[in-house]
């Protein structure tokens, strides 16, 4: 799925519950990675880009699509 379709409610639950899967096994880096594909709330982004800076919250490889939609592609140079 690419970061500008939405994600339904159902496919972010599965992902969550597979993430989860990773970790309970040890795996934390797969924990990471696959948890960030799940699209941060916008107004946690909005929230982050505040606190640390548009830079680190790209650097985060958190999947912004959400807030993206919400705020218009330019948001974080804003």
């Amino acid at each position: 799925m690419s970061q500008t379709q939405t994600m339904t409610l159902d496919e972010k639950l599965t992902i969550s519950n597979k993430a989860f899967e990773l970790l309970n096994a040890g795996d934390k880096e797969g924990f990471s990675r696959l948890i960030r594909t799940i699209p941060m709330p916008s107004y946690l982004a909005k929230v982050y880009k505040e606190k640390v800076g548009a830079e680190q919250l790209i650097k985060s490889g958190y999947n912004l699509s959400e807030a993206e939609a919400e705020f218009g592609p330019q948001w974080l140079s804003k």
